[in-house]
């Protein structure tokens, strides 16, 4: 999870700096702060789970196991992308590790997530269905009605909220008369469960719990994570306009990489020495990812029109 996070924390930086060369293109949100909630939830998960994303989906992709070289091509818009360079940073997907793909509309993959589970439960395949989403999405319709049909149908699904404190620029505490988001699961009567999203440890275990649950054939799960990302909402937000310093930097202290490390070097399970080496290998990761994406081609004219149908209609 160590090695995961760093991946993510080095992938979601260097995209930032290549974004501001101009070497990707259109909208751009950085998982940077939350990377505890997809690997902590995401190590629970089996290579054929499945995994619906937000528009800030990078981590998810990441975590769930998608090839790192992959997705820096398809932010690059180029054809050895994992979506062949279509999807691009808030649409990307890779089937072949269960990630069934981001989504530009707010709440748009809670009902995707329950669709898996309703797909896992018809085929008796003892899967499961995660889905992830932020806190302005839990005051969508679809929310509401996803959680409803998951519940009387005992879906396998587990739904992550990633409360981040700020729907984009709004504060969830201006939206929401309930304190959690969690507290609405009773009302479906599924368990909720608040958990520290800066702590991938509590985060892995809440999922663990979860995910057996699932498996059991006992139901959904929604699980809330008190997450925040470090920078803005997307490329270009003047965040320091609705947050201020001191909150981000607090934040910042509760880094969750710099947490399990402290946690891992205390108990003696990791040296200095060896986080060091890891944070160079995943450096090296990420040169390598970028070298790559860089040398791809982009794709052909021919291909704006490929993929859009399945067979036969093409």
């Amino acid at each position: 999870m160590y090695k995961r996070m760093e991946l993510i924390r080095h992938f979601e930086y260097t995209v930032n700096e290549l974004y501001a060369k101009g070497k990707i293109f259109g909208a751009l949100h950085l998982y940077a702060g939350e990377e505890a909630v997809a690997v902590g939830v995401c190590a629970n998960l089996r290579l054929d789970d499945y995994a619906i994303s937000t528009h800030r989906g990078h981590g998810h992709c990441l975590a769930k196991g998608a090839d790192v070289k992959r997705m820096m091509a398809e932010l690059f818009g180029r054809s050895t992308g994992v979506c062949k360079g279509k999807g691009g940073s808030m649409h990307v997907a890779d089937i072949s590790v269960g990630m069934l793909g981001a989504s530009g509309i707010v709440g748009g993959g809670i009902p995707l997530a329950a669709g898996a589970g309703l797909s896992i439960k018809y085929r008796g395949t003892n899967q499961v269905a995660v889905g992830f989403f932020g806190d302005g999405a839990s005051n969508q319709g679809v929310f509401h009605e996803s959680l409803n049909l998951a519940s009387i149908w005992d879906l396998p699904v587990i739904y992550v909220c990633e409360n981040n404190l700020y729907a984009e620029s709004t504060p969830v505490t201006t939206v929401m008369r309930v304190k959690n988001v969690a507290d609405r699961a009773p009302a479906y009567g599924i368990p909720g469960k608040v958990v520290d999203g800066m702590d991938v440890i509590a985060v892995y275990q809440a999922a663990k719990e979860a995910v057996e649950r699932a498996r059991q054939g006992k139901g959904p799960t929604l699980i809330e994570c008190k997450t925040y990302r470090f920078e803005g909402h997307e490329m270009g937000d003047p965040h320091d306009l609705y947050r201020s310093r001191e909150e981000v930097e607090e934040w910042k202290k509760k880094c969750p990489i710099r947490r399990l490390r402290q946690t891992l070097v205390s108990s003696r399970d990791l040296t200095e020495k060896e986080a060091e080496e890891i944070e160079e290998d995943v450096k090296k990761q990420i040169e390598e990812a970028v070298k790559f994406a860089d040398e791809s081609p982009y794709p052909d004219a021919e291909e704006a029109l490929r993929d859009v149908f399945v067979s036969p209609y093409i």
